[in-house]
């Protein structure tokens, strides 16, 4: 019997900042290198603003593909026939138009975190992709590196007991004095502040291991509490801490877990090593940074009936060609081949509840964006 072909993805590219950048360089390394075999990638398409940015982004980060088409528009990409799916690479307030334009194209889309400025948005989206019938999800890439996997797996096993509490921060100097102020972090036009560009690694680790936790049966969170500190420069968010709380709301409730996650991100302070501690009843689990794409974590066990005497420790390494942002399009182009219109592991329910977090924090914090930001409320 002949091998079967791999499942090939055709992407379509739109915007070449930064972090497309990084994407792209991913998204060309061989599968094979991670040992994936059943699915490939090609970009096909590469769209910005400009033709000729379009054409420097290829010949410096594509290799210089004489295949990959090039565009001075977006919607050149999502008219061209041989592009199956875009990755969304722009800053978060353009999202919902590019997201929306792409999947009324009938394309598939991978589109940047945070996904949208509000839940509205989102839901919007959603909509518009179930009509559709497109596969769409929102590029937290972290959800989809080994070693998160392995971090849930020991999580669930039940070796560690229940989750109690967890605390995890995400912060970078950006240097604002030094930054315009139409600079994506410091412009509130671009959703700019710490929340919406950092929170959601954080997040996604409280996420991850409560909210996905077993116990809690995808029960929402019964209580948010956020605090902003906003930087005068801008009005944004320069400090932002917020408080999820996930426990049964009644007797009656089939989810038993009680837990709390404290969750931070700034844009004045350095992180620091230990980006993410989830404590067990029986053990803890330490994440290094960074935490969007860690290589390591370090797992405490209790001696039985001591809680806090650790009697074992391991710390568990993770290598592998790339910087990590490749797992998630495996992830999209298996989607994709097997007729899914998202993911069973970064659903949309969890993007949802992602966006619908972070508008009651900043509901409570008072930022508000500038008219017109919001395309849906």
């Amino acid at each position: 019997m002949a091998p079967t072909q791999p499942f090939e993805l055709r992407w379509g590219i739109i915007s070449t900042g930064n972090i497309a950048r990084s994407f792209v360089l991913d998204l060309l390394i061989d599968p094979k290198t991670r040992d994936v075999q059943d699915v490939v990638h090609r970009v096909t398409a590469v769209g910005s603003r400009s033709l000729s940015t379009a054409e420097d982004f290829v010949r410096k980060y594509a290799n210089g593909d004489k295949s990959i088409k090039t565009y001075g528009s977006y919607a050149e990409v999502y008219a061209d026939e041989d592009v199956d799916a875009v990755y969304i690479g722009t800053p978060h307030t353009c999202h919902y138009e590019n997201a929306l334009d792409a999947i009324k194209a009938t394309k598939h889309v991978l589109c940047e975190k945070p996904v949208t400025s509000n839940a509205a948005e989102l839901r919007s989206l959603l909509a518009a992709a179930k009509e559709q019938g497109v596969f769409f999800m929102e590029a937290l890439w972290t959800r989809f590196q080994p070693l998160v996997k392995e971090v849930k797996k020991i999580a669930e096993s039940g070796v560690l007991g229940e989750p109690v509490a967890l605390q995890a921060d995400l912060s970078s100097d950006f240097k604002l004095q030094e930054l315009p102020k139409t600079h994506r972090i410091l412009n509130p036009y671009l959703g700019g502040g710490a929340l919406l560009d950092l929170g959601p690694y954080p997040l996604i680790w409280a996420l991850l291991a409560l909210y996905e936790h077993p116990s809690n049966k995808k029960s929402k969170p019964s209580h948010i509490i956020g605090a902003m500190l906003k930087t005068p420069l801008t009005g944004v968010d320069r400090s932002t801490s917020f408080t999820v709380t996930f426990a049964p709301n009644s007797s009656s409730t089939s989810n038993t877990l009680a837990a709390q996650a404290v969750l931070s991100c700034n844009i004045n302070a350095a992180s620091y090593q230990t980006g993410v501690v989830i404590r067990y009843e029986d053990g803890t689990i330490a994440v290094h940074a960074p935490i969007y794409c860690p290589r390591s974590f370090t797992v405490q066990y209790f001696e039985e009936g001591n809680p806090g005497s650790v009697v074992k420790e391991e710390t568990r390494r993770f290598e592998y060609a790339g910087n990590g942002w490749h797992f998630q399009a495996d992830e999209v182009a298996r989607c994709v081949r097997d007729g899914k219109v998202e993911s069973e592991l970064w659903g949309h329910d969890k993007s949802l509840l992602e966006m619908e977090i972070f508008d009651e924090v900043r509901r409570q914090g008072d930022y508000k964006f500038p008219p017109g930001v919001e395309k849906v409320v």
